[in-house]
């Protein structure tokens, strides 16, 4: 059987399954059902969230002759069946990267006049509108302002600032908004699930973490790090092959710094060297890891915790050991040392010093 990847295979078909975006899908789902449908939609945000994605599922939707009480699509009628084969004539997409020019615009306006054969609207996702020409915007304005009934526009963008004025005024704006880590990570576990995978939920984390808040991101290093491990990804497989720092890193360092032990320090990050890791990712690291420490500290704020159940323990217990106002110092003299990297001309020793000045520091709860 041909091999199909993560982001393809598991790319969500109906609202419900669109991950992270609960807010746009509600509002969306809600205008379809009190029959509210707006001509013309721009769907901004970052790559990977769902924007091409509820484009085509709101497509399908909204041609759907059986909706269900869910409004979601039926997948029975000929209109889902026509979608989901790749054959209907009611969805027309348009890559504004390559067809940018007034006459690709044009050509598109002279489709718009052909009403639909099957369902109830004609719809026209045009992806990466803010690479269209000024010309052709121009030209997109009467059309998208006053379209036929029958016609509905989604544009997709991810530079929202690029595009005129004048187009946004005419449509209406959903915001997508970045995946959070826990919400990458329960999906991930989902496919792992689903593809008979055990993974280290640990893993997944920082899977979902150096996707940057993207979930097509997220299912494509998935798919290499099953590639490395094969059935089972543990925790240390994921550090290792996409090459990030461990947390057990930043947990010896720290408890080196409590102890004053700077000789165990300066070990750490000799070992941090000989793996071949970059002195400003370490240092931008410990600044997080002492970041994570600080909103650990009290219960009101370990929900910012971007880390897995289990880390959140450890982060909890290494807290508790220290003072508020010293946590506050230590990340003081972390961030300016990453502030002032860039000037320094011996980076390993830049760093060093950075630990030696956290080792002198005072913990006044131990005082």
């Amino acid at each position: 059987m041909e091999y199909v990847v993560s982001a393809r295979k598991y790319r969500p078909d109906t609202f419900d399954m669109v991950v992270g975006q609960q807010s746009i899908t509600t509002t969306i789902k809600n205008a379809v059902k009190t029959h509210r449908i707006a001509h013309a939609y721009l769907f901004c945000g970052p790559r990977g969230v769902g924007k091409t994605t509820c484009s085509r599922i709101f497509a399908k939707t909204i041609n759907c002759q059986n909706l269900s009480e869910n409004i979601e699509p039926c997948n029975e009628c000929e209109s889902c069946r026509a979608f989901n084969e790749n054959r209907s004539f009611n969805i027309h997409e348009l890559d504004a990267a390559s067809n940018n020019s007034v006459d690709d615009i044009r050509m598109l306006i002279d489709q718009v006049r052909v009403p639909p054969q099957v369902g109830k609207y004609s719809v026209y996702i045009i992806d990466e509108v803010h690479m269209l020409t000024q010309q052709a915007f121009n030209a997109f304005l009467k059309t998208l302002e006053e379209p036929p009934a029958y016609a509905v526009f989604i544009l997709a963008t991810t530079e929202k600032h690029k595009i005129i004025p004048t187009i946004i005024s005419r449509c209406q704006v959903f915001d997508f908004n970045r995946i959070t880590i826990d919400d990458a990570t329960k999906h991930l576990s989902y496919v792992a699930s689903k593809e008979g995978i055990t993974a280290d939920i640990d893993g997944l984390s920082v899977i979902a973490q150096k996707a940057d808040g993207a979930m097509r991101d997220a299912l494509s290093i998935f798919d290499q790090i099953v590639a490395f491990s094969g059935k089972n990804i543990t925790y240390k497989d994921v550090v290792s092959n996409l090459n990030v720092l461990d947390y057990d890193i930043f947990f010896e360092v720290v408890d080196s710094i409590m102890a004053h032990d700077f000789v165990k320090a300066l070990l750490t990050l000799d070992n941090v060297v000989r793996k071949g890791f970059d002195l400003l990712s370490f240092l931008s690291g410990l600044c997080h890891h002492l970041r994570n420490l600080l909103v650990a500290h009290n219960e009101e704020s370990v929900s910012l915790l971007d880390v897995s159940e289990k880390t959140g323990v450890r982060y909890k217990e290494q807290s508790s050991k220290m003072d508020v106002g010293y946590i506050i110092k230590l990340i003081e003299s972390t961030a300016n040392a990453e502030l002032n990297y860039k000037q320094a001309r011996d980076k390993r020793q830049h760093v060093e010093i950075c630990l030696l000045r956290c080792c002198m520091l005072g913990d006044e709860k131990k005082k």
